[in-house]
């Protein structure tokens, strides 16, 4: 029993005390700060119109917040970044509904981090339990198949396991920090024929006339989001079609959240031609957008691994995480690393083949993700 929690459900982050919520967050999770889930919110990227219906759950004790999960009625698999199609054309095929489901995710970020957030002077078991109860309770409430939390932590993952979730395992490319001075240090843990290419891939840069900048926190001004913005809306244009979120978003983070902001920009002559826009907490780094107006060989290299890497090793970053896919990044100095999501799908016989079908895919990505490093240019993967 859990007599002296008392759990709510917000449709709305408004509805929550800013202060006290974000004295939860953790120390490396930027994504669930009040201000970023504000701006999904008040920029219309979620919500009414939106496949992303927010639900925050809140747990309190004497009127304090001690716990909470930021999660989704999700109608769709847009932008979660665990692609589980095949899974809702199964239900489909078995006349099975498999929309609505419930997701304890951040939208369109495909970025590690803790998902069920306790005070830290709570007992993390205790108010994960009650926390998790309430995401069955909602699920149930709101007709979902199943709960989905995508990019949690592995302790995270290993209590849900316990609690009968299905472990999904997939994996991305993430640097880490081994207690570099300078980008020659780093360079010294690849081996001699992609550290000569790196090279030549920075030189060229050197050499194109092109001025690469680093701006981040309370020198990001803007024209510096004007210019992140006509990127990121030229990237989806010519990628994935309509984008995700709009000028709105990116105006919010500018006023509630330049903090966290760090962006790598290419000027030629008096513009701004790429870069990237990236976010920023403690010890931890996450590539986000990129984007320019020309082709420019190596550019994406430089504003999306090299100068971020740079910037990390100067700053004392631990992880740096370049986003999602990529085997370009594994030729660049990055691990391939497993990634974890917890799912429970209420259907039994779809929870049994569901699970079946994991233990299959788990083996492959088990396989691939030693494959890769035991190819990595890194030398101190598999003792190099």
């Amino acid at each position: 029993m859990h007599r002296n929690f008392n759990l709510s459900v917000h449709g709305s982050i408004t509805e929550v005390d800013r202060k006290a919520y974000n004295l939860i967050v953790d120390r490396e999770n930027p994504f669930l700060e009040y201000e970023f889930l504000e701006a999904l919110e008040r920029s219309g990227a979620v919500g009414p119109r939106t496949s992303w219906i927010p639900r925050y759950l809140t747990l309190k004790e004497g009127g304090a917040i001690v716990g909470a999960v930021t999660c989704y009625k999700k109608f769709d698999s847009y932008g979660e970044y665990i692609f589980d199609w095949e899974w809702a054309r199964a239900f489909e095929n078995a006349a099975l509904s498999y929309y609505p489901k419930l997701v304890v995710a951040i939208p369109f970020t495909p970025a590690t981090g803790t998902r069920i957030l306790t005070h830290p002077d709570y007992s993390f078991e205790k108010a994960a339990e009650r926390l998790v109860d309430g995401l069955v309770e909602l699920s149930q409430e709101e007709q979902c198949s199943s709960v989905h939390v995508l990019f949690l932590t592995e302790r995270e993952n290993k209590f849900l396991e316990n609690r009968g979730f299905l472990t999904r395992k997939t994996h991305q490319y993430h640097w880490h920090n081994r207690g570099y001075s300078t980008f020659d240090d780093f360079l010294s843990d690849i081996r001699s024929g992609r550290k000569k290419q790196i090279r030549k891939e920075r030189r060229s840069i050197e050499q194109s006339g092109l001025r690469i900048e680093v701006i981040e926190k309370e020198a990001v001004r803007e024209e510096h989001m004007e210019a992140i913005w006509e990127f990121y809306c030229d990237t989806h244009s010519r990628k994935w079609g309509s984008a995700y979120l709009n000028k709105e978003f990116f105006d919010l983070m500018y006023e509630n959240f330049r903090d966290h902001i760090v962006l790598v920009l290419a000027r030629d002559r008096d513009r701004w031609v790429g870069g990237t826009f990236n976010i920023v907490k403690n010890n931890r780094l996450f590539g986000r957008y990129w984007g320019s107006v020309h082709r420019y060989d190596n550019l994406h290299f430089e504003c999306c691994f090299y100068g971020l890497i740079d910037y990390s090793i100067k700053k004392g970053i631990d992880i740096f995480e370049a986003g999602a896919q990529g085997e370009h990044k594994f030729l660049r100095g990055f691990a391939a690393v497993p990634t974890y999501s917890s799912h429970l799908i209420f259907h039994e016989g779809a929870s049994d083949a569901i699970e079946n079908y994991l233990v299959r895919e788990t083996e492959y990505i088990e396989n691939l993700i030693n494959q890769y490093n035991s190819q990595s240019p890194l030398k101190y993967l598999y003792g190099k």
